[in-house]
């Protein structure tokens, strides 16, 4: 793992799921990890229900736009969290894998997607916990 750890976050669309757990972990982390987050077919715009939740959170998603696959960022990741890609999302070897099975929140109003949110929160808190720990050993 490198010094500063990269965590990639990786869903079809780069839009819900990948964005809320990238602007989660980056919150949380405070400078301390590399969050990055990117989809195998981006979709055009963010989630509607997502951003709402993660305004309503405190955090600023104006930044975030989703984002393509590229081999490069891929490689300089030392952990890949795939969430909902099945095949669609390819494996680099060598790397750190987590799935995490969540709702698509496509599509969803955000009285449904507030469980999806906070689904991610808990999990990218376990993560945090889990990548900050060994470095303080």
């Amino acid at each position: 793992m490198t010094e500063t750890p990269v965590v990639l976050f990786l869903c079809i669309h780069n839009a819900g799921r990948s964005l809320a757990a990238r602007v989660l972990l980056d919150h949380y982390a405070q400078g301390s990890i590399d969050v990055r987050s990117a989809g195998s077919e981006p979709g055009d715009e963010l989630n509607p229900s997502v951003v709402t939740i993660l305004r309503e959170r405190g955090l600023d998603p104006s930044r975030e736009f989703p984002k393509p696959l590229t081999d490069g960022t891929a490689r300089s990741a030392d952990v890949i969290v795939t969430m909902g890609c099945g095949d669609t999302c390819p494996y680099y070897p060598g790397k750190r894998y987590l799935d995490w099975e969540l709702e698509d929140p496509a599509g969803k109003p955000v009285d449904a997607v507030r469980p999806i949110i906070d689904d991610i929160d808990r999990r990218v808190q376990s993560l945090l916990a889990d990548l900050i720990e060994p470095a303080k050993q």
